[in-house]
């Protein structure tokens, strides 16, 4: 399996940190394996895999990241003849667990509290609740990339790159930082932002809530689109999600009004 991942590996992952956790992904699994050279794989082999996994504390979430990676992997051996047919790579039933969001005042207070300890800081969470934007993305943001009122992030999970119109703060927060380095946040150290980020949860009294990180400012845009009434698939482009289904997790903020469709049926509809 190591084998494979030398040699194909650079053919199926971009350098960068999600080709760093596949890697981990293909390690563990390599290692639970109690047979190391194959030349084939077949369906015991995968549920073995996928029960110790699951005998090991992991969520369905994760055993379907890890099997994902396996999959690509093997797919590409198969499909140079490395090994022999492949099994079913059925996903495991994941949980719709609950997101977490940051209401206005939640916002306010934290932010507050980050102000306190870098005003740098602070215009990087405005930017990222403004933006949507993943903390790496934000981060390897570079001059050239800021015209006018968009932002284009080419460092994206996805491997594309995507543009997004930026709020007034959003602007103000990079105009802020102007003279700064390659990029606005250049430099910035992302241990250091995340021990600031734990500090100020503890300052405004939110110490205990461990699904607070800074993932959640991502989150948070995509709530407040949803809750303002933006349709799913505009959503699913702002966020850059490969599928509509990664973007579906926010679907149920929407609001329930129904009455809200009554005036386009009531201007298409014939006189009675």
């Amino acid at each position: 399996m190591i084998t494979l991942l030398d040699r194909y590996g650079d053919t199926l992952w971009e350098a960068g940190k999600h080709r760093n956790n596949v890697t981990g992904f293909i390690h563990d699994l390599y290692a639970m394996m109690p047979q190391k050279e194959f030349a084939s794989f077949g369906q015991e082999m995968l549920d073995e895999l996928v029960n110790n996994l699951r005998r090991r504390g992991n969520s369905n979430a994760t055993i379907n990241r890890k099997i994902s990676a396996l999959s690509k992997l093997l797919r590409k051996a198969s499909k140079m003849g490395d090994i022999g047919p492949l099994p079913d790579f059925s996903r495991q039933k994941e949980k719709a667990g609950r997101i977490r969001f940051l209401e206005s005042n939640e916002e306010e207070r934290l932010f507050g509290a980050l102000r306190e300890t870098s005003d740098l800081y602070y215009r990087l969470c405005i930017f990222l609740v403004d933006t949507g934007a993943r903390l790496g993305e934000a981060l390897g943001l570079r001059w050239n990339d800021l015209q006018g009122q968009m932002a284009t992030f080419w460092i994206t999970k996805s491997g594309r790159s995507r543009s997004v119109p930026m709020t007034r703060r959003a602007q103000e927060a990079i105009a802020a930082s102007r003279g700064r380095g390659l990029g606005p946040f250049y430099g910035i150290d992302q241990q250091q932002f995340r021990a600031a980020w734990k500090k100020a949860k503890r300052q405004v009294g939110l110490a205990h809530d461990e699904e607070l990180v800074p993932h959640v400012l991502r989150h948070t845009c995509a709530s407040r689109l949803v809750r303002g009434g933006i349709d799913i698939r505009r959503v699913q482009m702002w966020l850059g999600h490969q599928t509509l289904q990664m973007t579906m997790r926010y679907a149920h903020l929407a609001s329930q009004d129904l009455a809200v469709c009554l005036p386009v049926l009531e201007r298409q509809g014939a006189p009675a």
